[in-house]
């Protein structure tokens, strides 16, 4: 599907409360297009819990319940049952949370709801940070990457959360980006097509986090896919796919670009280039997605 031709509803009113740039907004716009107003959307305390606007006013013109930061799938699962027992099976429940309250605070109720089969969406926009309490580290955040709690660059990797996630064996699972928004559109579609537990990643690059312009936003997304950093794949019954440039890339049609051409015009990996370039960590990055691609050609081809 063409943007054009996506639908002209708007769910996502203006005057929001989002950064310029934020990518948060932008893949919230495509997903509200693809499940429509029939939703209700559960939201923990992350960015988003601030973007839609201080009460009364909301720029969400959909249901929207706030709940603490490690409940959000908790809450989703409290709300698709009361739903459920009403008879109301029509209405598309969402758990939307940052990578904060997905990779850490809120892992244990994300796991618990899909162990559960709760028939739900939950997206994990992931801006690789704790972006709205200071730009902390989280468990998504990448190795030698600045925040102000790895002020010399973090000295672990992220978390495979996708992986973590297929382990479940549920219906459906999809990673994507916000830069590619017809994939993301697509893939929503689809969750919402699929009963039972469905999971979506969005790659989601935050401006002020990451130290990059707020022009930037769209192409800092398309280069995390380019380089490999970042693949758009889906999981549905027990086989994953991968889409778009990512297959390319699997198929060995095409190859990646240079981490570097990445790392390069963020902020936050700065002090790998300045006052002289890093050259062990710069090669240990690519090394690490080097590895992961390796396992993935030899698990998914």
């Amino acid at each position: 599907m063409a943007i054009k031709d996506l639908p002209r509803e708007e769910c996502y009113l203006p005057g929001s409360a989002a950064c310029p740039g934020c990518p948060a907004t932008m893949a919230m716009r495509t997903v509200f297009k693809a499940i429509g107003k029939n939703m209700i959307m559960v939201v923990p305390a992350c960015c988003t819990a601030v973007i839609e606007s201080l009460h009364p006013k909301t720029s969400f013109d959909i249901p929207t319940m706030n709940i603490a930061f490690e409940a959000a799938a908790a809450g989703a699962s409290g709300v698709e049952a009361g739903l459920r027992k009403q008879g109301k099976t029509d209405t598309t429940v969402v758990a939307w949370a940052g990578d904060g309250g997905t990779y850490d605070i809120g892992i244990q109720a994300l796991s618990g709801a899909l162990e559960r089969q709760t028939n739900f969406i939950y997206i994990c926009y992931n801006n690789e940070i704790y972006s709205n309490t200071g730009i902390q580290r989280s468990g998504a955040t990448p190795f030698a990457a600045w925040t102000t709690t790895t002020v010399g660059g973090k000295t672990e990797f992220r978390k495979e959360m996708g992986e973590i996630i297929m382990s479940h064996h549920i219906p459906y699972a999809a990673q994507t980006c916000v830069s590619y928004p017809e994939d993301l559109y697509k893939k929503v579609k689809k969750a919402k097509s699929i009963k039972g537990p469905k999971y979506i990643e969005i790659m989601a690059p935050c401006p002020p986090g990451w130290r990059f312009g707020m022009e930037r936003t769209v192409e800092m997304g398309t280069m995390a896919v380019e380089t490999g950093a970042w693949a758009l794949y889906e999981y549905e019954n027990e086989k994953m796919t991968f889409n778009g440039r990512s297959k390319l890339i699997l198929d060995g049609k095409i190859e990646r670009k240079p981490i570097e051409d990445w790392i390069k015009y963020q902020g936050r990996f700065r002090h790998l280039f300045i006052p002289k370039k890093d050259v062990e960590r710069i090669k240990t990055i690519e090394k690490h997605i080097d590895q992961k691609w390796d396992r993935y050609r030899a698990c998914y081809l």
